[in-house]
């Protein structure tokens, strides 16, 4: 259901030169698509897989069962683009959630959080009376400070602080990679969170909607194998890995800067300097995905209910195997080492209790983020079937501790390892963010220094993925700043 719309034959693309072509069909190269294609010009999207979405996409791999393969939450995704490409009216629907946070204890108790500040104060009560009060006046202060006597408040704030990283709680900087995904919303709603109806595949179908509107042309199965480049040493379009050719003077890539500048520029035309920043810049990755199917909702021992109905621990986030901050950074200091965390840290979500169209009714799909898993492990190879089945059933065996018998409700999972994310979805080294969000590669170093402007060294050649400016996530704000650095650059060069 999710290519119907689109074409797989690369025939009409040889048709015509384009204005501008748009390397990979993700959120933010689709969102680059559509502002491009209002403004007028010809725009085609060469996307390799067989789907679009990039990291935000939807796939029924067991049937009847639709998971968000990748992303799995919505909350950065800019207001001014919703909008402006009117989102809602391309279908978009998003699934408040509220509370946002379950923790689980092995000692019976739990911490469950939401927007709802009396709930917070009440929750944290059971632990902290002191730390409740410091909550509701600033989280930042409660999670430096080493006065805090409830260290699995500290811990559940901690995870976004590592999410997506190799990094632990306490390395310098981590708090910025918390910022970024603090700062969200839905609907107006700051710090708040969503589902997104039919899963996150959703979001790129309504851009892409939005673009095919405007007049955007949409290509799955067009892999680009490398960029064409005339005498001028000026981009001249791109090379298909079927050998097609597709003329244009200007392409942006939504691929991540190491395969754009490494795999697809050719050889001696960017300078040596840009490409020694590039090639060392860090790709690394703890990150690994499962989705599953499970015909019945974990049942936490904590809550000492019986009944199978969704309850309010069901609907945010589940912490798992992160009741203290040294718990997570023994489990990323393993991974640094070379061994996936023994009692890993994982993040839940059951976007099915919200979204009723993703999977069949009494059945459930459960997403699991994981940490820290590294990309070559010293003890075998995601390669091996047995490796990758022991280090899932370690997962499903923890999640055993604080929900018993969640292993026998799995009718099939699905999992994605770091070298898994880079060879299907095309993030290098597993990164989820095209690139480590750290203090050394933000801002003006993003992707790297000198090239925070979506412009390339290669004249007609513009970066509009997460490996740009302000960074990861679902938000399509490189794609948009992307398109209107094109735009102005067009107008220019008419004047």
């Amino acid at each position: 259901m999710w290519r119907r719309s689109f074409t797989s034959t690369t025939s009409a693309l040889k048709e015509k030169k384009w204005d501008a072509l748009v390397i990979g069909g993700g959120h933010n190269g689709l969102t680059a698509a559509a502002y491009l294609a209002r403004a007028g010009l010809s725009v085609a999207v060469l996307e390799r897989r067989h789907v679009i979405g990039g990291a935000a996409v939807t796939e029924e791999l067991i049937p009847g069962f639709k998971f968000s393969r990748c992303s799995y939450l919505q909350s950065l995704l800019r207001p001014s683009l919703i909008k402006e490409l009117e989102l809602a009216r391309h279908g978009l629907k998003l699934l408040k959630r509220n509370p946002s946070s379950f923790t689980p204890c092995l000692d019976g108790r739990y911490l469950l959080l939401g927007p709802d500040k009396q709930l917070n104060h009440s929750e944290i009560s059971k632990f902290s009376e002191r730390d409740a009060d410091a909550f509701v006046r600033e989280f930042v202060d409660l999670l430096l400070s080493p006065a805090s006597k409830t260290d699995v408040l500290k811990a559940t704030l901690a995870t976004d602080a590592v999410i997506g990283t190799m990094s632990s709680v306490h390395t310098p900087g981590s708090g910025y990679v918390l910022l970024h995904h603090v700062m969200g919303e839905t609907d107006g709603n700051p710090g708040i969170w969503s589902y997104v109806e039919g899963g996150m595949g959703s979001v790129s179908m309504a851009i892409s909607s939005a673009a095919r509107e405007a007049g955007a042309h949409i290509v799955t199965r067009a892999e680009v194998s490398q960029l064409m480049i005339n005498d001028s040493g000026r981009v001249n379009g791109v090379q298909l890995a079927d050998g097609a050719q597709v003329h244009s003077s200007i392409v942006l890539s939504n691929a991540t800067p190491y395969k754009t500048f490494m795999d697809l520029v050719p050889g001696n035309i960017l300078p040596d300097d840009f490409i020694l920043s590039i090639k060392h810049s860090d790709y690394s990755s703890g990150t690994t995905k499962i989705n599953l199917a499970v015909d019945k909702l974990p049942q936490f021992q904590c809550c000492k209910l019986s009944h199978p109905d969704p309850g309010p621990q069901h609907v945010g986030t589940i912490h798992i195997g992160s009741e203290s901050m040294e718990e997570i950074h023994s489990a990323c200091q393993e991974a640094v080492n070379g061994l996936p965390s023994r009692r890993p840290i994982i993040e839940m979500t059951i976007p099915s209790v919200l979204d009723k169209t993703i999977s069949p009714p009494g059945n459930h799909v459960i997403n699991l983020f994981i940490q820290y898993t590294p990309y070559k492990p010293s003890d075998g190879s995601w390669m091996d079937p047995a490796y990758r089945d022991s280090f899932a059933n370690r997962c499903f065996s923890l999640i055993d501790e604080y929900a018993p018998g969640f292993s026998s409700s799995i009718i099939g999972y699905d999992m994605l390892t770091p070298p898994d994310l880079e060879r299907e979805i095309g993030l290098t080294g597993g990164n989820i963010f095209h690139g480590a969000m750290g203090l050394d590669s933000l801002f003006l170093m993003r992707p790297v220094k000198g090239w925070s402007n979506y412009r390339t060294p290669l004249q007609g050649l513009y970066m509009c993925g997460s490996g740009t400016h302000p960074g990861g996530g679902v938000m399509g704000a490189p794609g948009r700043n992307a398109a209107g650095i094109v735009l102005q650059d067009l107008k220019k060069s008419l004047n």
